[in-house]
């Protein structure tokens, strides 16, 4: 019986406007290692395998919307292009992943080549799924569609709200830190679609441990 595993492929949109992108891409990379390695999220640290791309092996596949949103938050201001592949993955997993192989790695590749290529709606992604289970990659194409629309919309400042929120998890303390009235970072938080991007991550944290488990 075939192990399945999630494989994530992410690059930069718009690299070329930044000339210095392989050295702050790979300083944030090496924070995200850290933390994501901390909370068991993925499996190997992250790997620059191509200009502003890069791949990782998640831990669970259940991690894969908090890992999404915490990458999307972490990596500012730099926007991503994400695809997910969850199948096999052939031999044992270790550094470099680029040099691994197997349905997982062909199914993200699939994904992102998706957001590319604008291929699976009428209106502009940031993220795609792709596995053996199309009714599956139906229904998480689709939440994710509709969480990339908001995503497009969200601010600097509405980013750096919620950067803070992250840490400290609650508004009044988030307000204290960036020196705003509660009322302010709230709104900013709101206004930011947070609560419906921390949502989407939680219910498809779910709906990945359902199906998958």
């Amino acid at each position: 019986m075939k192990h399945i595993s999630s494989v994530l492929i992410a690059d930069v949109v718009h690299s070329r406007r930044e000339p210095r992108l392989r050295a702050l891409l790979g300083a944030k990379l090496a924070r995200a290692t850290s933390a994501h390695l901390r909370a068991k999220w993925i499996r190997v640290p992250y790997a620059v395998t191509a200009g502003d791309e890069f791949q990782v092996v998640l831990s669970r596949i259940e991690a894969i919307p908090e890992l999404i949103l915490d990458l999307r938050r972490r990596l500012r201001p730099f926007s991503l292009r994400i695809g997910v592949g969850i199948g096999d993955i052939r031999g044992p997993i270790r550094t470099p992943v680029n040099r691994l192989g197997g349905g997982a790695f062909i199914f993200a590749r699939q994904a992102i080549e998706d957001v590319k290529q604008n291929s699976l709606y009428r209106y502009r992604t940031l993220t795609a799924f792709c596995s053996a289970r199309k009714s599956f990659d139906r229904i998480a194409n689709l939440v994710y569609g509709l969480n990339d629309t908001l995503l497009l919309d969200v601010t600097d400042a509405q980013w750096r709200t919620m950067d803070v929120y992250f840490t400290k998890r609650r508004v009044d303390r988030t307000a204290r830190s960036l020196h705003l009235d509660i009322s302010t970072a709230s709104r900013s938080l709101k206004r930011g679609s947070y609560w419906q991007l921390a949502e989407v991550a939680g219910t498809m944290k779910a709906i990945l441990k359902d199906e998958w488990s």
